[in-house]
């Protein structure tokens, strides 16, 4: 299979990477910064599962690390599999984090663009969050 067109999102965070990586790698608090993925976040197994206007995706994380690695599969309701590589890297005192948005086969042009806008929005807010305290 050809590689696929992805868009590298990134945004400047004024905490610590230790910080942002601990609050972002808690799945219960993606309701509170990735309206983008969907609402309401519950255990499912080893997994989770949010409620999206399409219906219930299921989530897996990687497990905890030293390495700022937020990586996870969505798993839409047709059983495809969506990769998201997500890192937090500290940045002199602060943390950068970075999402890697990949474009699926079935994607439009607008569709791409919706879903990095809906990427950039989310980054923004968990740095609104993390920057009030």
């Amino acid at each position: 299979m050809p590689t696929r067109a992805c868009r590298v999102l990134t945004i400047g965070i004024e905490r610590d990477a230790a910080a942002v990586y601990a609050f972002a790698s808690q799945p219960e608090n993606l309701p509170r910064w990735a309206a983008g993925l969907g609402s309401g976040i519950s255990r499912s197994g080893d997994g989770w599962v949010v409620t999206t206007p399409h219906g219930p995706v299921q989530l897996r994380f990687a497990l905890p690390n030293d390495f700022g690695v937020l990586d996870h599969v969505v798993t839409l309701p047709d059983g495809t599999e969506v990769d998201v590589p997500v890192r937090v890297v500290p940045n002199a005192t602060g943390a950068e984090v970075t999402f890697t948005l990949f474009r699926q086969p079935t994607m439009s042009d607008e569709d791409f663009e919706r879903d990095a806008g809906l990427v950039s929005a989310d980054l923004a807010t968990l740095k609104r969050l993390l920057e009030a305290g």
